[in-house]
């Protein structure tokens, strides 16, 4: 085995096992590996001739045996986004697209990837987690391909459909009467009463892990090559800072050139802990009540805030937090502009992008990524009302043309 558990705060190093927090200074604890053994095997071709999911990269992923679940997870579209580019007014701006992430459609599917095959590996017969949508679907999913009994907790006024994603696996949903802080809390004491293996917390070591793929598939798709700016939602904060992680990694392994990329935090209005404690010199993200239609971001006090705090910082990045008619706005622009149907959370993160360039902080010159994580299906019903009315008419051409002269007409709500 060529990793172990260490705290991020005080470097107290501890064995890889379902550990999660330093019993020294309660820090949380992160993978870290032995970098020189990684070194001796891993090139630029080994990993092009690998698998076409986040295995490609086995080498940097905390497993001890073969992949168990994701087989076909990660590998995610970066889509060169010229028209949105245009609208925005910058030169060169990309979106990673894990809107189509199999088998659950969003990032989640890297993290649960690499968190259910190192349950297996540990022993656990109970998969868990604690979500506010997404996570709960992938959780589901693959328990439900690896045999494992499942439990979902959320929080109890999810949107139907991610409430629906989970249930077709047929887990055990528990709805808590609260919001996610709410029922993280419950789950961290289901966790240690009762010994199961809950993705994000006492797994989310190696569960973190899995979002550096995002980082080095951006890269990669990017001919090896390192973004000067990378935008990214921000609810419990696993994915900021482990992008920059992974791309940090590729970089101290001789496999890329260039500076670090700078790193941008978006959230919601309704429940920006992060960028309130970026606008105030905070060191950790004071927790707030969430209050805003994306759900899958409304995480009030995140586990890993002062993480990404750190990385935003470090880079020279900066935050934004937008309103919820920007949100919706940020859905409705990437849609018709790219093709691309996100969630609230998404949207969120394209508003921001627009609201930092608008703000001088994002030259228009330097390449730009937006990170997208969820698919705007599961969250359809947030865009009830807007877009354009259905034009109801009879089976002839005549009615057609009387309804839509000249056939260009599109009537707006």
């Amino acid at each position: 085995m060529n990793f172990s558990l260490r705290c991020h705060v005080c470097h107290a190093p501890f064995p890889a096992t379902a550990l999660y927090v330093c019993d020294k200074c309660m820090g949380p604890l992160e993978v870290h590996f032995d970098y020189d053994a990684v070194r001796r095997t891993i090139s630029r071709e080994r990993i092009e001739a690998g698998p076409r999911s986040i295995w490609r990269y086995r080498d940097l992923l905390p497993i001890e045996g073969e992949p168990r679940t994701g087989l076909h997870s990660g590998w995610t579209p970066l889509v060169r986004a010229d028209r949105l580019a245009a609208r925005l007014g910058v030169r060169e701006l990309y979106v990673k697209d894990d809107s189509v992430n199999h088998p659950t459609c969003s990032y989640k599917d890297r993290v649960v990837s690499v968190a259910a095959t190192r349950a297996v590996e540990l022993g656990f017969t109970v998969f868990a987690c604690a979500s506010t949508g997404n996570l709960a679907g992938s959780v589901a999913s693959h328990a439900a391909r690896l045999g494992l009994d499942c439990s979902v907790f959320i929080p109890d006024n999810l949107e139907p459909g991610k409430v629906a994603g989970a249930a077709v696996y047929q887990p055990r949903i528990i709805a808590v009467r609260g919001n996610y802080d709410d029922v993280n809390r419950l789950c961290t004491q289901v966790a240690d009463q009762y010994g199961w293996g809950f993705a994000n917390i006492n797994l989310r070591a190696y569960y973190a892990e899995g979002a550096k793929t995002f980082g080095y598939e951006i890269v990669e798709q990017l001919g090896w090559r390192v973004p000067r700016h990378i935008v990214s939602p921000v609810a419990g904060g696993t994915l900021l800072p482990r992008i920059l992680k992974g791309i940090n990694e590729l970089r101290s392994l001789g496999l890329v050139d260039g500076d670090e990329p700078k790193m941008y935090a978006a959230q919601a209005a309704g429940c920006a802990p992060v960028v309130n404690a970026l606008e105030q010199g905070l060191e950790f993200p004071d927790p707030v009540k969430p209050d805003t239609i994306a759900k899958s971001i409304a995480i009030g006090n995140p586990a890993d805030g002062f993480q990404v705090v750190n990385a935003v910082r470090a880079t020279g990045g900066a935050g934004a937090k937008v309103g919820e008619e920007e949100i919706l706005a940020g859905i409705e622009l990437l849609a018709e502009t790219e093709g691309i149907f996100t969630e609230p959370a998404g949207g969120v993160t394209v508003a921001a992008t627009k609201q930092l360039i608008e703000r001088g902080v994002i030259p228009a010159d330097e390449s730009i990524v937006i990170c997208v994580t969820g698919n705007g299906y599961k969250t359809a019903d947030v865009l009830a009302g807007r877009g354009p009315v259905p034009i109801h008419i009879g089976r002839s051409l005549a009615d057609f043309e009387a309804a839509v002269p000249g056939g260009q007409t599109v009537e707006q709500s």
